[in-house]
């Protein structure tokens, strides 16, 4: 069929909304109609060329919508089903899925390949030509055909342009302080960037029962949101934050501090380190440049004050586990979903969104697909 879709043609371009062919699913796939798409920054990784993926890509691995046409051997789901997609596939049968690390299932190998599960081909083309899809989703695009690893059933009752949201930042911001952080009652928490990821570990922190939720972020906005939605502190650097750390944990420091930077460099471990207590967590969230290997880092502070440096993708559990669980607090109210939304857009407004984005006008930017899409 044809449909549209933002496709990115090399570093440092601008999406362009382009006509495309998407094919049919094949065995093991469905085809979905999205009705939302967030705006994640791990897409515009893409166009500064931090992510390696091959060009032509439609981006998007934040999608909700109902399922329009099933293939062969689907056996999760079925036309008229409300999905989430989930930006690593879990295919339930891997050595890590069987041990119950869904987040780093062995499909994921393939995220920025291009080449579906099924049968290492390409879903969508143009004039003959593969185009890659993102996370082996492109939910830059009303339709998507994709494999049921990659799709989560969700209840017919829940907001498809909110729940999109579970797909990555709410999960792996949420996940990031509850599961890979291991927040318990009572613990300090401070989140190092308060962008679409981090302003779920905040909400996360909070509703796991920490007693203080440090909110680290230079822009304004986000440091007034991230009071609303749980934090106690607030402050423009790790350097205006220390003292005041130091202060209400009576010098211990911070139990867990999760690092949720857009665009994430080595200089920023060392003094993230500072602030975490003896025997604490930090946890790695937001991506860099694939090709850095620098890291500033105390050897001598992490082996005598044995403190743990974790990295976490999707927030170290797996898609089928967290997006019911969070479905479950945002039922109980726990959760802020809706809320995170600061503005909709239309796919041909994608430029305009990311310049939002970067400029930290938005918590989280949602493209609304409408009628005219279809």
């Amino acid at each position: 069929m044809k449909t549209k879709a933002a496709v990115l043609r090399g570093v440092g371009e601008d999406w362009k909304v382009e006509e495309v062919d998407l094919g049919d699913p094949v065995d093991g796939e469905v085809q979905v109609r999205l009705t939302s798409s967030g705006m994640c920054h791990s897409d515009h990784h893409l166009r500064t060329g931090h992510s390696p993926i091959p060009f032509p890509v439609i981006g998007g691995h934040e999608g909700a919508g109902i399922v329009t046409k099933v293939g062969r051997g689907v056996s999760r789901l079925a036309e008229g089903d409300h999905v989430v997609t989930a930006f690593i596939p879990a295919c339930g049968v891997c050595k890590p899925c069987s041990m119950g690390l869904q987040n780093i299932c062995d499909e994921g190998a393939g995220l920025l390949t291009g080449l579906s599960i099924a049968d290492k081909s390409y879903r969508v083309t143009m004039d003959g030509v593969g185009l890659t899809q993102m996370c082996l989703l492109g939910t830059f695009s009303p339709y998507i055909t994709v494999n049921q690893a990659s799709l989560v059933k969700v209840e017919d009752d829940i907001p498809l342009k909110s729940a999109a949201l579970l797909g990555c930042g709410v999960a792996t911001g949420w996940g990031s302080a509850t599961e890979a952080g291991g927040t318990k009652v009572g613990d300090t928490v401070v989140v190092v960037g308060v962008g679409g990821v981090g302003i779920n570990s905040v909400q996360g922190a909070h509703a796991a029962g920490a007693r203080f939720v440090v909110a680290i972020d230079p822009v304004e906005f986000k440091r007034t949101e991230a009071i609303r939605f749980g934090a106690t502190h607030a402050f423009a650097s790790i350097e205006e934050a220390a003292a005041t750390i130091g202060e209400i944990t009576w010098g211990e420091m911070a139990n867990v501090t999760v690092i949720t930077v857009g665009e994430i460099t080595g200089d920023i471990i060392a003094p993230s380190m500072s602030i975490t207590a003896k025997g604490g967590t930090v946890v790695v969230v937001g991506m860099g440049d694939y090709a850095d290997t620098n890291v500033t880092l105390s050897l001598f502070e992490l082996t005598l004050l044995q403190k743990r440096l974790q990295g976490a993708i999707f927030g170290g559990i797996g898609p089928r586990t967290q997006i019911p669980a969070l479905l479950n607090e945002y039922r109980s109210g726990a959760l802020k979903l809706d809320e995170l939304i600061t503005r909709t857009y239309t796919l041909e407004e994608i430029n305009q969104g990311y310049d939002d984005m970067l400029a930290g006008r938005n918590l989280r930017g949602v493209i609304e697909f409408t009628d005219a899409d279809y």
